[in-house]
């Protein structure tokens, strides 16, 4: 009897946390970063589009990591955005912001 009891006071905590955890994790999404790069009125086909798209993505990297704190997370960072981009750009997925 005693562990069922334990097991239910156990249960009942975890359930308890979960809306606080909940609450962190939806604070912490609102605060996420947000950003776009355009590239519906671009020919990719051609060079001068991809001078401009690669323009606009450093710009959106920028703006996203913008709030790393040493120079090496904002570099990694903007890496990231670069190959997320590219590959939804690559697949046809409308890039909109994470």
């Amino acid at each position: 009897m005693k562990l069922t009891a334990r097991i239910a006071s156990i249960a009942t905590l975890a359930l308890a946390f979960t809306p606080a955890v909940a609450l962190s994790t939806n604070a912490y999404a609102a605060a996420a970063p947000q950003t776009s790069v355009q590239v519906a009125d671009l020919n990719l086909n051609s060079a001068s589009g991809q001078a401009v798209y690669a323009q606009r993505l450093d710009a959106a990297a920028r703006r996203f990591c913008s709030r790393e704190t040493t120079l090496d997370l904002q570099a990694a960072c903007a890496a990231g955005v670069r190959d997320e981009v590219n590959a939804k750009l690559a697949s046809g997925v409308r890039v909109a912001s994470r």
